[in-house]
């Protein structure tokens, strides 16, 4: 696997320091809207941080008051040790930015979207282009440079975007929903390319909705709801914080009668649409319980952050 190519030319010369992003009692609202309601958070070098949360949770906001795209109401901000924001231009330098939606020029080829971009940051041509091989291969578009982007796939235009804001070398990199919309195959090369960027000690900050990417992503994960900060921790000490250890998943015939049996062997239980969701310490009673309603359907698993995902911020439909 590629390595992320290094800059011949940094932006500025000066060393990033250990806290790279830094939100304190952050408020935004629009109109009677509260969007953002005093979150503090801090991201230090070599962390992929990750948000989750549901639709209208406030994480792109997040974001551009992050990157001094939208001005908070009160709160403070730092990002790459610079107030934003009334320096956030000169922070952004150290700073790449994968948007939710592609913002590819399809006028231009794979390679002269990249040698644009470096413009933006004062990298002139001549310093890109012996780096040019290094990028296409860390996105696995070695044999695209010379195609428009009306002939990329999803996937090939997502890694695109991770290439193209790798073009600074930065050291925090922002990415919002990277993989929406992705089959399973460009997720997880998504993903690799991802785990490579951390493990050279890149920062990440990650906004998804899909619970395994931010559980195998991750090291430490925000839950973010009505613009509030809910929960944070390490994926694994989310799970244990804030729910049981085993879940049992049921749909089916039997489900009231399902609910009976299981009473004295759980500590909760959910219903949703068709199914029924227990959760326990220990599922071996449970099971054996059910072994009385045969045409109950069983899955029998560990917990997962989707069960705190769904626990913290409820299961109704947002829109």
């Amino acid at each position: 696997m590629s390595p992320m190519p290094e800059s011949t030319a940094r932006l500025p010369d000066t060393p990033a320091p250990s806290v790279l992003l830094e939100l304190d009692q952050v408020y935004k609202s629009y109109g009677q809207l509260q969007v953002v309601d005093g979150l503090s958070l801090r991201l230090s070098r070599g962390e992929c941080y990750g948000i989750i949360g549901p639709n209208g949770a406030g994480k792109t906001t997040t974001i551009q008051l992050c990157l001094g795209l939208a001005r908070p109401d009160r709160g403070q901000i730092w990002l790459m040790g610079q107030p934003v924001p009334q320096a956030a231009r000169q922070a952004r330098l150290r700073v790449g930015v994968v948007t939710q939606f592609d913002s590819l020029d399809p006028d231009f080829t794979v390679e002269e979207n990249l040698l644009v971009f470096g413009r933006y940051f004062g990298l002139r041509d001549a310093e890109l282009r012996p780096r040019l091989p290094q990028l296409l291969a860390f996105a696995a578009l070695e044999t695209k440079a010379r195609a428009r982007i009306s002939e990329l796939s999803g996937g090939m235009r997502r890694r695109l975007s991770l290439a193209r804001a790798l073009v600074n070398d930065p050291d925090l990199i922002f990415l919002d929903e990277p993989t929406t919309g992705l089959d399973p195959q460009a997720r997880h090369l998504i993903w690799e390319r991802l785990k490579v960027l951390t493990a050279q000690g890149k920062s990440l900050l990650l906004t998804t909705h899909f619970m395994d990417e931010a559980e195998r992503l991750c090291h430490r994960i925000l839950v973010l709801d009505h613009g509030r900060r809910i929960a944070e921790d390490t994926p694994r000490g989310l799970i244990a914080a804030q729910v049981e250890a085993e879940v049992i998943e049921m749909d089916g015939e039997g489900l009231d009668a399902a609910e009976q049996l299981l009473r004295p062997h759980v500590q909760r239980m959910e219903r949703s649409g068709d199914g029924l969701f227990a959760y326990m310490t220990h599922g071996a009673e449970a099971l054996r319980a059910l072994e009385a309603l045969p045409g109950l359907r069983v899955l029998h698993r560990r917990a997962n952050l989707e069960d705190v995902f769904l626990k913290l911020t409820g299961r109704q439909l947002r829109d």
